[in-house]
């Protein structure tokens, strides 16, 4: 692709390097580069990588704005709450880069659609944040032969590396294999509101290297940051031969749904209760703990509005905390829109609670379909 003399202006500081000139500036254009996660890692990342002028740059994402997302995700402003993230994603990086097509993906990232959706791009960039869904791209990535530039924040640290198609280990090498819930995401732990701008910047970083072929990519090599002590650290990450999906003799031969990962228990076993379930649950109680309702919600949550009865145990002390709930009752797992409380119970099945259920939707659902008056707080 030639640069048009438009291009050729806006890039100048980049064609003036010797490793990029007009060759690399025109890779950088004919690149397809799809950014997993419009959130604190997503949205620096994709506005680098905008103004770098990669030609078609996707955004994935089934969510909308929050005004607790305005603390990280700089893509964003006031104006953008309740829209779709995706599409405030694409006016802004339109606007910074009017030269470059964005793509907008407003849909969940399943196995029955992670091959349509990454067979448009020829490198992923993953900002998710849960593990289940980083398991999904990773493997998704390792069996389609597609670059992934990995990324992950936790409070005050961060972590990236880079996974290269028969160059190096992928993220199963490194973590073998972990469920939702086991380390909380930033909702529930919090996090320092300009951490992921250091990782979301470093995988642009290394997406443009990868690109340009030049440099050396973090393949075999977990780069870590920790903001308070300011402080870069690496490790040597090695294959492992016997890895389910880039080993010597894998076992994952197709991506696995998101749903699948979310526990090495069975979910099935997990009872899943609309607002209206419960409700009617609740009025036909007629024993004093017939059900119990456990809130995984952080205290400051729970304090601002909380169904009756139910007992707080924020999810990140629930492990340690499973035995204060009352025997033999099956809980009710219960948080703001339904992922703690799902990932509560799989870790009450661990626990060898049996049958746990959790309000679908969460206390938003039973907000809006029961009791409108209920307070809720923010999650971030």
């Amino acid at each position: 692709m030639s640069l048009t003399p438009a291009e050729l202006a806006r890039y100048h500081r980049h064609l003036v390097l010797d490793e990029i000139g007009v060759a690399g500036q025109q890779k950088l254009k004919s690149a397809r580069v799809l950014v997993i996660g419009a959130g604190g890692l997503g949205s620096p990342a994709a506005l680098y990588l905008a103004a770098a002028g990669i030609g078609t740059l996707g955004i994935l994402d089934c969510d909308r704005v929050e005004v607790s997302n305005l603390q990280r995700q700089v893509l964003f402003g006031t104006g953008d709450v309740a829209r779709l993230k995706v599409d405030a994603a694409r006016e802004r990086l339109e606007s910074l880069n009017p030269q470059i097509s964005v793509v907008a993906h407003a849909v969940e990232l399943r196995a029955a659609n992670v091959r349509a959706v990454l067979s448009d791009y020829d490198l992923v960039l993953d900002g998710t944040d849960r593990l289940s869904t980083r398991y999904l791209v990773n493997d998704a990535c390792v069996i389609f032969g597609k670059p992934l530039v990995a990324a992950a924040i936790h409070r005050f640290e961060g972590q990236a590396m880079t996974y290269v198609p028969g160059r190096g280990p992928c993220y199963r090498c490194l973590f073998p294999e972990a469920a939702d819930g086991v380390v909380p995401n930033c909702a529930e732990a919090g996090v320092l509101g300009v951490l992921p701008g250091v990782l979301g910047a470093i995988q642009a970083t290394e997406a443009i290297k990868l690109i340009l072929g030049i440099g050396e990519p973090l393949v075999g090599r977990l780069l870590t940051y920790d903001a308070l002590d300011m402080r870069f650290a690496e490790f040597p990450v090695e294959r492992r031969r016997d890895c389910a999906v880039c080993g010597d003799r894998p076992t994952i031969m197709e991506p696995r749904d998101s749903e699948e990962l979310c526990s090495t228990a069975s979910m099935e076993a997990v009872r899943r209760l609309t607002a209206a379930d419960l409700k009617n649950l609740l009025d036909h109680v007629t024993s004093a703990g017939a059900l119990v309702l456990v809130d995984v919600r952080e205290p400051r949550e729970f304090n601002a509005g909380h169904l009756g009865g139910a007992i707080n145990i924020p999810i990140n002390e629930l492990a340690r905390r499973i035995a204060e709930i009352p025997r033999p009752a099956s809980p009710v797992f219960i948080c703001r829109s339904g992922g703690r409380s799902l990932a509560a119970c799989e870790m009450a099945m661990r626990a060898g609670i049996q049958g746990p259920a959790h309000l679908e939707g969460g206390l938003l659902a039973w907000a809006s379909e029961v009791d409108p008056t209920l307070a809720i707080a923010n999650a971030g």
